[in-house]
Formats: C-alpha cells, sequence, structure tokens
C-alpha cells in the first residue's frame, strides 16, 4: 500500500503466541498454505470475497465520486481486490486470529478500494503547491488580533523554517487535504516516509512558535 497494512495485536506476552484458529479460519490458512488445485481453489474463493467486499465500498462511497461511471467504479473494484489478494497471500504469517479470517482479508479490500477510489478522484488533477485556506486554524477561543499573530507566524514558520519537502508535504496534507496515498503516488513516495517527514515538520513548526511565546495547540487541531 502503499500495501495493505492491517496490524492485530497480540493479547499475550509470548511473541510467538496466538489465539486459537477458529476451524473455518483454520482451513483457510491450510488451504491457501496448501499446493496444487487445493491452493487454487482456495485463492479462486477469497479472490471472490475480495471482490465483493471492494464492490461493497465501492458502491458506498460511489455518491462521493459521481464523475466516475459505472465500468469504472468495477474496474476498481477488481484492482482492489487483486492488490489486497497479494497482500493477504504475502502476510498469511501474520494473521494471529484476533477475528474470523475472512474478517481480517475483507480489511485489506476495504482498504486497497479506498487508496484507489482517491487517487482516481485526484487523477488529472494538480495538487496545489500553496495552501488553500487557513480558515481551519481559527478558533473561537482567540481574538481576532490573537488570530492574525499566530496566523502570520505560522506562515512564516512555514515559508522560511521548513525544508522545501517538508513545506510541500505539510501544505498539502494539512492544509489542503489531500489523500496521502495521493500524494505518495505523485512523489514516488510511500505512506511511512510521508508519515515521518509530516511529524518532523510539525515538531519543527511547534519549536519556532514555542521560542515566540505561541503555541498550535492555542487553535483547532489541523498542524
Amino acid at each position: 500500500m502503499p500495501g495493505a497494512s492491517v496490524v492485530e495485536v497480540k493479547t499475550t506476552s509470548e511473541p510467538s503466541a496466538r489465539t486459537p484458529f477458529d476451524p473455518e479460519s483454520r482451513r483457510w490458512l491450510d488451504e491457501l498454505g496448501a499446493r496444487g488445485s487445493t491452493r487454487d481453489e482456495a485463492v479462486t474463493r477469497l479472490h471472490e470475497l475480495l471482490l465483493r467486499a471492494a464492490r461493497f465500498e465501492v458502491a458506498r462511497r460511489r455518491p462521493t465520486l459521481p464523475h466516475l461511471r459505472g465500468g469504472d467504479l468495477d474496474d476498481v473494484a477488481f484492482e482492489a481486490a487483486d492488490d489486497a489478494l497479494l497482500s493477504i497471500l504475502a502476510r498469511l504469517d501474520d494473521f494471529r486470529g484476533l477475528s474470523r479470517f475472512t474478517t481480517w482479508a475483507y480489511k485489506f479490500a476495504i482498504f486497497e478500494a479506498g487508496v484507489k477510489l482517491r487517487r482516481r478522484a485526484w487523477q488529472g488533477r494538480e495538487l496545489p503547491l500553496e495552501p488553500e485556506s487557513w480558515s481551519l486554524f481559527a478558533s473561537t477561543g482567540q481574538t481576532p488580533s490573537e488570530q492574525h499573530e499566530l496566523l502570520a507566524a505560522l506562515q512564516h514558520a512555514i515559508a522560511d523554517v521548513l525544508t522545501p519537502h517538508q513545506r510541500q508535504v505539510l501544505v498539502a496534507l494539512a492544509l489542503n487535504g489531500i489523500p496521502i496515498d495521493v500524494l505518495a503516488e505523485r512523489l514516488g513516495s510511500n505512506r511511512n516516509a510521508l508519515y515521518k517527514t509530516l511529524h518532523d515538520a510539525r515538531q519543527k513548526l511547534r519549536g519556532h512558535l514555542a521560542e515566540n511565546g505561541l503555541t498550535l495547540e492555542m487553535m483547532e487541531e489541523g498542524l
């Protein structure tokens, strides 16, 4: 995600301990780990399950994507199911039995469908390089003069304190609301790298503002 990343928290201090698998989940794992026709049939059934999940998610989000046609949406569902299948087969050892195997697998398809729909929504659109709005930082707990002071300091810090890459990532994600999957694809990066860049940018901004007696917590959650 962007390969799918579904992490289950272990419920015991034993590093290798797992929750006992229910019979259905155990059967899925045995058949997917087998060879020949047994595995092939299990993979086919799993892909059908993932396709149903992806189609459900695509249908749920369809009202927000009026420009996509039915055929486009079905393509998205198939792509999501295909990528989810590959992710699951590569992560079978990650399954800990905290839910049914089908529930665990379902999440991969939902995630992939969401990623692909976000990318389709931004396909062919330019990514804005400058903040489109500062309104999300407005706080009812501040006077206009206090808001003006903090906004001015924040704008200065974004322009002069951050590196060009940090500024690009922060403006895109925190100010302009560009989905991280879309930005990662455009920059040839990945989600983890962008999260790290965003974290570092926030830390720089907070440190700079603190030196001037200001804090981002004076405003609504945004940065």
